[in-house]
């Protein structure tokens, strides 16, 4: 009994931050592309940079793009 516990509990910590790390829908992808493009062009293939530069522009961002910066903690 102790081990499935130990188990079910590992697993849950080792879920848990991949998911709180799944990237980006493919709608969320589309609503920020234009603005990728015009502020972090540079940072293009490299997610943990591209979504620093989103986070740091948020302010000139669409209103789409801002709302999905928004919803991942930005």
């Amino acid at each position: 009994m102790k081990t499935s516990i130990l188990a079910a509990l590992l697993l849950t910590a080792a879920v848990l931050p991949a998911a709180a790390q799944s990237g980006p829908t493919p709608q969320e992808q589309m609503a920020c592309r234009g603005d990728a493009s015009k502020f972090c062009s540079e940072h293009i293939g490299k997610p943990p940079e591209m979504n620093a530069c989103l986070r740091e522009n948020k302010t000139k961002l669409s209103d789409g793009c801002r709302k999905v910066v928004e919803s991942h903690g930005g």
